[in-house]
C-alpha cells in the first residue's frame, strides 16, 4: 500500500515538472495562479496536522480506514499478480530452453588421463584481494 502512496507522490512530481521541459507552455502559465513554496509547506503539515487529530478525537474512524487500507492493499497486490500473469502469457518465450546452455563462473573440471591425486584436480579459484579493515592494536599496560 504504502507503495501506490509513494508512486502517486512521484508521478505527480513529474506531472508538475513536465511544464518546465516544454518552452511553449511557460506563456500558458504566466497569468495562472503562483505557488508559494513556504505556504506549501505550512498548508502541508496543518493537513497533516488535522488528520493525525482524527484518529485522536475518534479512534472508530481510523480504525475503519486502517481496514480499509489493508483491503485494497490485498486487492491491489491479487490485481498486481492478474498483471504479471497476463504479461507473463503475453511476452514469455516459447519453446524449450537450450540444454547447452550453462550458467555460472565455473567451467566443469577436466580430467586428466594420467593419474593425480583429486586434490590437483579441482579448480583454481582467483580470489581478488579485499582491504580489510583492521584495528589499531591496543597499547601494553604500563605499571
Amino acid at each position: 500500500m504504502w507503495f501506490l502512496v509513494k508512486a502517486t507522490f512521484w508521478f505527480s512530481l513529474v506531472l508538475v515538472l513536465l511544464p518546465f521541459l516544454d518552452p511553449s507552455s511557460n506563456a500558458k502559465l504566466e497569468n495562472g495562479p503562483k505557488v508559494e513554496i513556504g505556504d506549501t509547506f505550512s498548508a502541508a503539515n496543518e493537513a497533516f496536522q488535522y488528520v493525525s487529530a482524527i484518529c485522536i478525537q475518534k479512534p472508530d474512524v481510523c480504525e475503519k480506514g486502517a481496514e480499509t487500507f489493508v483491503a485494497l492493499g490485498h486487492r491491489a497486490r491479487e490485481g498486481a499478480r492478474i498483471a504479471y500473469e497476463f504479461l507473463d502469457s503475453q511476452f514469455a518465450e516459447t519453446g524449450t530452453p537450450d540444454a547447452k546452455v550453462m550458467t555460472g563462473t565455473v567451467g566443469p573440471a577436466e580430467v586428466s588421463s594420467t593419474a593425480e591425486p583429486a586434490n590437483e584436480a579441482m579448480p583454481v579459484f582467483k580470489r581478488t584481494p579485499v582491504p580489510e579493515k583492521r584495528l589499531a592494536p591496543k597499547a601494553a599496560p604500563t605499571k
